[in-house]
């Protein structure tokens, strides 16, 4: 039984990874809309900047035990939230935006974040 019980809990966090990409797309999408000096080129960099983000996130989690949640979190997780929009810029083409631009983008994330349920960024 624990084997059985450990495959339903991979198949889960798969899930909610995947669902997370999804919403970091919608959020980072709308972010992009509303945020002067934000910008994305075309789909495919959205799709890949969301993974990017779910990613950095991830590891940011891991290593330094800070989540990356902009309002949930505090200045910290605004702070990192920014770092982790800016940083994207230079992983993904397509994906550009300027300092203010992820200062803005990581307040609009934290806005969204707070309206829709569950964990977005």
């Amino acid at each position: 039984m624990p084997d059985r019980e450990r495959t339903n809990n991979q198949d889960i966090s798969i899930t909610s990874i995947i669902l997370r990409v999804i919403l970091t797309s919608i959020v980072v999408w709308v972010a992009a809309f509303l945020t002067p000096g934000f910008s994305i080129s075309n789909l495919w960099s959205l799709i890949l900047s969301a993974i990017v983000i779910t990613a950095l996130n991830y590891i940011i989690e891991q290593f330094a035990g800070i989540d990356a949640s902009p309002f949930g979190r505090g200045l910290t997780g605004f702070i990192v939230a920014g770092v982790i929009l800016y940083a994207t810029k230079f992983i993904v083409p397509g994906f550009n935006i300027s300092v203010v631009g992820a200062i803005i983008g990581a307040l609009a994330i934290g806005i969204i974040d707070m309206v829709v349920p569950g964990r977005v960024f």
